[in-house]
């Protein structure tokens, strides 16, 4: 059976000045199995500069709590600083930097699935007729979900990958 998550107040100031002041990175994670959501308390180094990436699965949001910083997103820059909210929609290019004090904040998101070892899933043969209903790549084959967006990678309920 799976361990059940703690809920309540799971991470606090103590666990940002307790790591040492040159550690960098995720300092805190949210990690019971049993959870739809992804949670970090990530410091940055002063002056550390995030490289430019996109994340094409997930939505993630960021709360400033000490430092400050800026915030790339598609090309443009905006200031970081304590108390600040952010939203990083899927699709868009970002990047964060931290200041000449260093930055810390918290990033959630919803949970990616976790990897799988297995084969290559077979190639399907398209039948005679036509291609199939413009729906079926979008209806989750654990839960019968179907994704509201379509371009949806993972279902939105259970996080199990959706056909390609």
């Amino acid at each position: 059976m799976a361990e059940s998550p703690r809920a309540g107040v799971l991470a606090s100031r103590a666990d940002l000045t307790a790591a040492p002041e040159d550690r960098g990175g995720a300092l805190w994670r949210l990690d019971p199995v049993v959870r739809q959501l992804d949670a970090n308390l990530v410091r940055l180094l002063p002056g550390t500069r995030g490289a430019a990436h996109v994340e094409p699965d997930l939505d993630v949001l960021i709360c400033v709590l000490d430092g400050s910083g800026e915030l790339t997103v598609g090309g443009e820059r905006q200031p970081l600083e304590p108390g600040c909210v952010a939203w990083l929609p899927h699709g868009i290019e970002r990047a964060v930097s931290a200041g000449p004090g260093g930055l810390a904040h918290v990033t959630a998101h919803r949970r990616r699935p976790g990897m799988t070892i297995g084969s290559a899933s077979p190639v399907r043969e398209t039948a005679q007729g036509g291609e199939p209903a413009c729906m079926l790549g979008r209806v989750c084959p654990d839960c019968d979900h179907p994704a509201a967006d379509a371009g949806a990678r993972y279902c939105s309920r259970c996080g199990a990958r959706l056909p390609e």
